[in-house]
């Protein structure tokens, strides 16, 4: 027997209502002051120097993500950076710009 939803009965129903609730929980991307775009500047460096683990909150398609890492290279002329995630082990490249909160672990 098979289970049925009563408000998705046909698949490009499933499809609408997921895009209905991803939008809902879609949040704008925070602005930064001076300050805090200087604090992020300065834990980026002190995070790459010292080889630690960061804390990276970044925002991509109405989320804020936070990761934990390990920043590999800065790259402030190309607005991007790249880290490895700590679970996978994958390299990430970030627009500096989506770049909302840096904290050393």
């Amino acid at each position: 027997m098979k289970k049925t939803c009563p408000l998705a009965t046909m698949p490009e129903q499933y499809i609408g209502l997921k895009e209905m609730i991803n939008k809902q929980v879609e949040v704008a991307q925070p602005v930064l002051t001076e300050e805090q775009m200087e604090q992020i500047t300065f834990t980026l460096i002190e995070a790459l120097h010292t080889n630690k683990q960061v804390y990276l909150t970044y925002y991509k398609k109405g989320q804020c993500i936070t990761e934990t890492g390990f920043l590999q290279f800065v790259d402030s002329l190309g607005n991007l950076f790249i880290f490895i995630d700590d679970v996978f082990e994958l390299k990430n490249k970030i627009r500096l710009s989506e770049l909302i909160d840096v904290r050393l672990a």
